[in-house]
């Protein structure tokens, strides 16, 4: 069986997502809804948390959660169908990237 997620980023121009304990807070969130997700702070780009749901989940329930905890913040899809996801930097999920020689 072969798993694949989908990443979306939680952005605010206004308010801190590190720091915060955001992560902690939607790991909890999502454990008590039977929410299979995965939550990493980004080290590429700043004051950005992304977390990746399997592949075809419906993100509604996070995401209104996120606005719940974060008024104005913005929740995005960035990359779909990963297997085996890297939040903390996008660009390591681009397998061309390396040879295993």
């Amino acid at each position: 069986m072969e798993l694949t997620w989908d990443i979306y980023e939680i952005q605010s121009s206004a308010d801190t997502l590190h720091g915060v304990m955001l992560r902690g807070r939607v790991r909890k969130f999502t454990i008590e809804n039977d929410i299979v997700c995965l939550v990493e702070n980004a080290s590429d780009t700043e004051n950005v948390v992304r977390f990746a749901l399997l592949a075809n989940t419906d993100p509604v329930k996070v995401t209104d959660f996120i606005q719940q905890l974060i008024p104005g913040s913005m929740v995005s899809k960035v990359l779909e169908s990963v297997e085996n996801p890297v939040l903390s930097k996008l660009k390591v999920n681009d397998l061309s990237r390396y040879l295993l020689e």
